[in-house]
């Protein structure tokens, strides 16, 4: 098969789930309605923060961010394989592919990132309840947003660069539903060892120092709450520990589940399985986990709900 640099490259081949045209229609309908479940039920999450003066505040304005990067980042692979279904078709532009890797290296990074600030959030809150206001003031909150929104853009753009002095073969096939970093790599034809150092190093930096973050405050919240002498004030401060604590479960779950799927497993299927778990099904169940959880995003939303105008039959 014939090499060629990468910016001569048209398209790649994404092989999808299935090839058979039969499953088409009913991948499209499931797909389709996961991706409007996640959209809708994050903005309903945003709607509600934003419009709620209760939830003014440094937890939910991290959860509305996070639920704006939960819209961002399925929104980044599900409609092209939405289109490619619809059409019968597997392409994927050389362009389309390398924004596809750069946005969502991007926004998985800033759900890592977001998860551990409100980790952080959490132990201030708990941990040093007198000082929470001077800490966690709105200004260091942007501040803190911002700060991780700068790496995730400069990490990105370093893997993209470098994927572009790659050379691939015509009619390159892409053994999954997006263009998954990993996944593009494998098929290069020249010399990745930079790209996959590269890689490995961000992905354990930013896999192990935020996790790291995570389970030190945990552990400083839960030698708190042994502390305290009150049974109520013990389950209010858990109460809002646990919403966030499933969704971090979820999202590490799934994420090493992909890990050693792709390490050990060999079947295309199950690693795509893997991946579905951390880019579709996380984003979707997230609002869910917090409006069910959480008393005060689920009083919000009812609220929100309640204003919505009423369609009466003329």
């Amino acid at each position: 098969m014939e090499t060629e640099n990468c910016t001569m490259i048209a398209e790649f081949l994404i092989l999808g789930f299935s090839g058979d045209p039969n499953l088409q229609p009913l991948l499209f309908g499931l797909f389709l309605s996961m991706y409007l479940v996640t959209v809708l039920g994050n903005l309903l999450i945003i709607l509600a923060v934003s419009t709620d003066s209760h939830l003014h505040n440094p937890m939910y304005f991290f959860l509305s961010n996070l639920s704006f990067i939960d819209i961002c980042f399925i929104s980044t692979t599900i409609p092209k394989m939405l289109v490619n279904m619809k059409s019968q078709k597997k392409d994927i532009s050389y362009i389309e592919c390398l924004t596809q890797v750069y946005f969502f290296n991007t926004f998985v990074g800033m759900d890592d990132f977001l998860l551990t600030l409100m980790a952080y959030d959490r132990f201030v809150a708990i941990c040093h309840p007198l000082n929470y206001t001077v800490i966690m003031n709105s200004r260091m909150c942007a501040l803190l947003v911002l700060l991780c929104w700068i790496i995730m853009f400069w990490v990105s753009l370093i893997h993209v660069l470098l994927m572009n002095e790659l050379n691939f073969s015509r009619g390159t096939e892409i053994p999954h539903f997006f263009c998954e970093l990993a996944q593009v790599l494998k098929v290069a034809n020249s010399d990745t060892y930079i790209n996959n150092v590269f890689m490995y190093v961000v992905t354990s930096l930013l896999g192990v120092i935020p996790m790291t973050g995570i389970l030190m405050s945990y552990s400083q919240i839960a030698s708190s709450l042994l502390k305290m002498s009150s049974t109520v004030s013990k389950y209010k401060a858990f109460s809002t520990c646990g919403s966030h604590l499933c969704v971090v479960c979820l999202f590490y779950g799934s994420g090493i589940g992909v890990y050693f799927s792709s390490s050990v497993v060999h079947s295309t299927q199950r690693r795509m399985i893997a991946s579905l778990m951390y880019t579709v099904i996380s984003p979707m169940l997230n609002p869910f986990i917090y409006s069910l959880r959480n008393t005060d995003v689920k009083g919000a939303l009812g609220e929100l709900l309640s204003e919505l105008p009423l369609v009466h039959p003329g």
